[in-house]
């Protein structure tokens, strides 16, 4: 089931047909509370978002979704096109952007595409690594036993590092395949998120064991012994 979160009648409507069509059953919502509450209560497969809503707004609505549910996909629809909006989204969780004007099919796509990549199964379910172990299944990360807090993007990040384990990745790769960006503007998205997985994770983030610094290319996750 696909949930549309949208509050033009026009776009509603395009949206069920084009979805419809291709098999989805589909939910619409025509402001920010009504979308999150429809989230949490359907549990949808993708959910396509609206930037500007009345009630709340998609920023908003996007961060409740992911962190409630951070593996639900979020493709954002709007009208706004400036790089720093669409940063700002992909750090708070959203899976994909698509600006208006916008052809039905495209979007179609990209909510597939985000889908998949959600539903890929993960080659290390529960990993450990020095005082720290990962569930992926659960999205539960502990710390000497105690529960650690990442936002949905630090937990792709770690997981992407997991699977690439003792290679190294630079930033451009980790741009597209984690933040899923087609350009790399100058952003210091990568090396924040790596700073707060350092902070959160490392015994001395100053000194890194994990998350290594590979000075000129960008990094590499050593889970070590």
């Amino acid at each position: 089931m696909i949930l549309v979160i949208e509050d033009d009648p026009r776009i509603q409507k395009a949206l069920y047909r084009q979805f419809t069509t291709e098999g989805y059953d589909v939910t619409l919502a025509s402001d920010g509370i009504e979308g999150l509450n429809s989230c949490k209560t359907l549990k949808p497969a993708g959910v396509v978002l609206d930037l500007m809503l009345p009630g709340l707004s998609g920023l908003e609505v996007c961060k409740g979704i992911k962190s409630w549910s951070a593996t639900t996909p979020v493709v954002v629809l709007s009208a706004v096109s400036e790089v720093a909006d669409k940063v700002l989204l992909l750090e708070m969780g959203a899976d994909d952007y698509v600006t208006k004007p916008f052809s039905p099919r495209e979007l179609l796509a990209r909510v597939q595409a985000a889908i998949r990549r959600t539903q890929r199964p993960v080659s290390n379910q529960k990993i450990s690594f020095g005082n720290v172990t990962a569930d992926f299944s659960g999205m539960v990360i502990t710390k000497d036993g105690a529960p650690v807090t990442l936002t949905a993007h630090e937990i792709k990040l770690l997981q992407y590092f997991v699977e690439n384990a003792d290679r190294v990745i630079t930033r451009e790769e980790l741009l597209s395949d984690v933040w899923h960006y087609t350009s790399y503007p100058t952003t210091r998205t990568v090396d924040n998120h790596i700073m707060k997985l350092r902070q959160k994770l490392e015994t001395d983030p100053a000194h890194p064991v994990y998350f290594r610094t590979m000075h000129g290319i960008g990094y590499k996750f050593v889970r070590g012994s």
